[in-house]
C-alpha cells in the first residue's frame, strides 16, 4: 500500500503539473481567440463578409441558460432514477437488464427516469434556439457533477479521491474540445441535407458504426461487456452520434414545417429520420441500462459524456464539413482537450478503485517528511562523528 500510494503521490503530481501547463495555454488561446473576435466584431468589413452571423438578444442568451441548466438537472437526475429501479429488480430476483432482462419495463420508477431524461433532452434541444452552441453544448458537463453528487446522496456510491480528479478531467477534456470544436455550417432545406448524407465520407462513417456495433452485440458485447465499462458505452455512444444526425434532420423538416416556408410532413425523408431517431434511441437506451447494470453510475456517467460528446462532433464535422476552415488556434485547443482526456480517461479506468483520499496523501506526506529529516538528522551525526574521530595534530616549529 506504501508503493500504491508513492506512486499515486507522484502521478497526481505529475498530471497537476501537466494539465496546469495546459491550462496556461489554453487561456493564452482563449485570450487571442477573444481578441480576434473583438476586433471582427468592429471591423465593419469582416461582419459584411459573414451574413450568416446571429446575434442573440439578452433575454435570448438567459433563456438558453436556464434552459441548458434545467436540461442538466434532469439528465443527471434520471440516471439516478433508472439505477434506483434497476437496484431494485436485482434485489427482487429478476433477470438484470446486463444478462438480457427487461423487468425493468414493468417498473414504474424506470419510466419516471425515462420520461426525467425526455424532459432533459427535451430542455436541451430547446436551448439550441435561443443560446448559441457554444454555451449550451459544454455545460452539458453539468449533468455528470449532478449525477456523481445525487450517486453518493441516494446510491452509496462511492468515487475515491483519483477517481474524481479523472471525471474532473473527462469534463474539462469535453469541455475545451467542444469550445474550440468547428461550427456547423447552416443547411438551407432538406434537399441540401439529403445531398450530404449521400456524400462517401458520411457513408463510411455509418457502415463503421453498423460494423462496430453488430460486432459489440454479437462478439465483444457478451465476452467483455461485464469486465470492461468502454464496450457497451462505446455502442451507445456510436448509435448516439447517429441520433443527433436524424435529430437534426427531422428538427430541419419540423422548422421548415412550422415557419411555413415549405411543408415538409408529406416528404418521406422527414418521418425515415423520425423513424431512425426512436430505432437508436431504443439501442442506446437499452445497453446504456447495461452498463448501468453492471457499473457504478459515477463511472459510466463521464465515460459516456465523452464518448458520446467525442462522436457527436466527429459525425458532424464528417456530415456538414466544420474542419475546412479550422484555424490553428483550434486545431491546438483540440489537441489539448484531446490529452486532458486521456489523462482522465487512465485516472478514472485505472485507480478507479484505489481507496486513496486527501488524509491518505497528507500522511504519506509527512511520513516522507518526517523519513528525510530523520535521514538528514542520521547524517549529520555521522559527519560530526567522523569529524570528531579524525586525529588532531599540532605544529612543532615554535619548539624548534
Amino acid at each position: 500500500w506504501a508503493v500504491l500510494l508513492e506512486i499515486s503521490l507522484s502521478l497526481v503530481s505529475t498530471v497537476s503539473r501537466v494539465i496546469s501547463y495546459l491550462f496556461l495555454l489554453i487561456h493564452f488561446i482563449s485570450v487571442l481567440i477573444f481578441l480576434f473576435n473583438l476586433w471582427n466584431n468592429y471591423n465593419y468589413e469582416t461582419m459584411a463578409e459573414l451574413p450568416s452571423a446571429q446575434v442573440i438578444s439578452e433575454a435570448q442568451f438567459y433563456m438558453g441558460l436556464g434552459l441548458t441548466i434545467t436540461a442538466s438537472f434532469f439528465i443527471g437526475s434520471s440516471f439516478i432514477i433508472k439505477k434506483l429501479a434497476l437496484n431494485k429488480l436485482s434485489s427482487s430476483g429478476h433477470t438484470r437488464a446486463s444478462a438480457g432482462g427487461f423487468g425493468y419495463l414493468k417498473e414504474w420508477i424506470w419510466w419516471a427516469g425515462l420520461l426525467t431524461m425526455g424532459v432533459g433532452e427535451l430542455a436541451n434541444f430547446s436551448a439550441y434556439l435561443f443560446a448559441p452552441a457554444s454555451l449550451v453544448t459544454p455545460l452539458g458537463a453539468l449533468s455528470v457533477l449532478i449525477t456523481a453528487v445525487l450517486a453518493s446522496k441516494f446510491l452509496n456510491e462511492k468515487i475515491f479521491l483519483l477517481g474524481k480528479i479523472g471525471c474532473f478531467l473527462c469534463i474539462i477534456g469535453s469541455t475545451i474540445i467542444v469550445i474550440h470544436s468547428p461550427k456547423e455550417e447552416e443547411i438551407e432545406n432538406i434537399e441540401v441535407l439529403l445531398e450530404k448524407i449521400q456524400e462517401p465520407a458520411f457513408i463510411i462513417y455509418v457502415l463503421l458504426v453498423i460494423a462496430v456495433s453488430l460486432s459489440i452485440v454479437y462478439y465483444f458485447g457478451p465476452r467483455y461487456g461485464s469486465r470492461n465499462v468502454s464496450v457497451y458505452i462505446i455502442l451507445c455512444s456510436s448509435v448516439g452520434s447517429l441520433t443527433v444526425m436524424a435529430c437534426k434532420g427531422f428538427g430541419l423538416a419540423l422548422k421548415e414545417t412550422l415557419s411555413g416556408t415549405r411543408n415538409e410532413l408529406g416528404n418521406s425523408l422527414t418521418w425515415i429520420f423520425l423513424s431512425l431517431v426512436i430505432f437508436c434511441i431504443v439501442i442506446q437506451m437499452t445497453y446504456l441500462n447495461k452498463s448501468l447494470d453492471l457499473f457504478s453510475t459515477g463511472i459510466v456517467t463521464p465515460i459516456y459524456y465523452v464518448m458520446f460528446t467525442t462522436l457527436v462532433i466527429t459525425a458532424s464535422a464528417i456530415l456538414f464539413k466544420e474542419w475546412t476552415h479550422l484555424g490553428a488556434n483550434d486545431i491546438i485547443g483540440n489537441l489539448c482537450g484531446f490529452l486532458v482526456i486521456i489523462c482522465g480517461i487512465v485516472l478514472l479506468n485505472t485507480f478507479k478503485d484505489m481507496d486513496v483520499n486527501m488524509l491518505d496523501l497528507s500522511r504519506q506526506w509527512r511520513s516522507r517528511r518526517h523519513s528525510t529529516k530523520t535521514m538528514l538528522d542520521d547524517e549529520d551525526e555521522e559527519e560530526q562523528d567522523r569529524i570528531q574521530s579524525i586525529p588532531r595534530t599540532y605544529g612543532t616549529s615554535y619548539n624548534a
